[in-house]
């Protein structure tokens, strides 16, 4: 059902629309999840090792996945909230055909490069083949991952956030019921990890897409529109770009910490691929909540409603604290249970090296999740080089502690890196969001 995030008092719309966002997120993080967590309890701690390791090249794909959508999705909300309908098909189409092009190419891409990005972030050789076959897997179904990406983005582009988690919660469960079924009773090992995962994600793509299709015929216009668009496309990159921009880099900065810590051994690796999904689970968890403020200022700007913008910030800025009060608590008191959750019978130093970068990383979510907050309003505002300044000084400061302070005080010096970096880049994003939004130019 498309809803215009335009009418209604600001804190009820966003919080209506973005509560199913943050349920589908946490469904869709399900997906790794449930793989870490069979390939540690039902293979063994290289199987969890493996899956982590692969899971750091993944997030490079991943990265443009997310770009095609929050492009098509800032780009198709402000036509929607301007009731330009025809341009709303376009883009659809647009983001489609440029989306399957793209994907073709990474496609290509990584299964020449597969092995090569494993190299490259030193994997180990007790869970090289492991981490390979996965891998090659995964990418045979990035199609999946990008056409269902698009989807979810022009679902939230307009208004419909109920969709997407309708989708993930039935298409999630059925994958950890899959995983279990082809690791435990078939015994494919890591392997049947990963086809569980294509399996569910590509049958939740096909649906989705059917859906979109269908959700363009309920608008009200039914002329013939155009296929593509080289205008909308141009609009589309401008968005997508930085997105892609950021999430590589942030990507590529993990594959450089994820080289680091592999360098201490097998079992600090297997630590750090239960906790780091945990606490990107928070993370991603939190983005989507942005991505919902972006489309939510996209389409409040397209009708010309700048102040409902500010009423946006503040409210899902209270939205996000209240999300965090709880995980906070419970990564803080039950961290070493969460992580012997993802490892059966782990080493010491596995379980060790996964609870202290939690009760590390934990305390600080309060922090990263306003940044994620102003960066969705920026980004809704087309405001992306502020964006991406704001992206650039996180990162690079996480990347270069995390190698300084791993020298000086071992896996603890990666874990402080974190905070740092979130902190830093915060103040960098509330300073921007502030100085754009008083001026009017800047928000429109």
């Amino acid at each position: 059902m498309n809803r215009d995030l335009t009418c209604g008092k600001p804190g009820t719309v966003l919080r209506n629309f973005c509560i199913p966002l943050f349920g589908s997120i946490i469904f869709q993080q399900l997906y790794n999840i449930a793989d870490s967590l069979v390939a540690g309890k039902f293979i063994g701690e290289n199987a969890l090792a493996a899956v982590g390791n692969s899971y750091e090249v993944t997030l490079i794909f991943i990265a443009f996945a997310f770009g095609a959508n929050i492009g098509c999705s800032v780009v198709i909300s402000r036509f929607f909230g301007a009731k330009d309908y025809k341009s709303v098909k376009t883009a659809v189409y647009t983001t489609f055909i440029a989306g399957g092009i793209l994907c073709a190419v990474l496609m290509i891409l990584g299964l020449l490069f597969n092995s090569a990005m494993l190299e490259l972030i030193h994997t180990s050789a007790e869970i090289f083949a492991d981490s390979y076959l996965y891998l090659k897997i995964y990418i045979w179904g990035l199609p999946f991952l990008f056409f269902y990406n698009i989807a979810t983005g022009i679902f939230s582009a307009l208004g419909d956030s109920k969709t997407p988690f309708i989708f993930l919660a039935i298409s999630s469960s059925a994958n950890i019921a899959v995983d279990i079924l082809f690791v435990k009773s078939f015994g494919m090992g890591v392997a049947g990890v990963a086809w569980a995962t294509f399996l569910c994600q590509g049958i939740s793509c096909v649906l989705a897409v059917l859906v979109v299709f269908h959700h363009l015929k309920s608008l009200d216009y039914h002329e013939k529109c155009s296929l593509f668009s080289k205008k909308i496309l141009a609009q589309i990159c401008v968005v997508a770009i930085p997105s892609i921009l950021q999430q590589s880099f942030i990507s590529v900065g993990n594959l450089v910490i994820q080289g680091i810590i592999n360098s201490f051994g097998a079992s600090v690796t297997a630590g750090y691929a239960a906790s780091v999904k945990l606490n990107n689970l928070v993370i991603t968890s939190f983005t989507t909540l942005g991505n919902g403020v972006s489309n939510f200022t996209a389409q409040n700007l397209g009708a010309g409603k700048t102040d409902r913008v500010k009423e946006g910030f503040k409210s899902g800025i209270k939205m996000v604290f209240v999300i965090c009060i709880p995980i906070v608590v419970l990564y803080l008191l039950a961290g070493r249970a969460f992580v012997n959750f993802f490892i059966n019978n782990p080493s010491q130093s596995a379980l060790n090296t996964g609870v202290q970068m939690l009760r590390i990383l934990a305390p600080f979510y309060f922090v990263v999740s306003a940044k994620l907050v102003a960066d969705g309003v920026l980004r809704g505002s087309n405001l992306m080089k502020q964006f991406m300044m704001a992206t650039f000084t996180d990162l690079i400061l996480r990347v270069v502690l995390a190698y300084l302070l791993s020298k000086l005080l071992g896996t603890i010096g990666i874990w402080c890196a974190w905070p740092v970096g979130w902190s830093i880049g915060t103040a960098v994003s509330l300073f921007l969001y502030r100085r754009s939004y008083k001026s009017a130019k800047s928000i429109r």
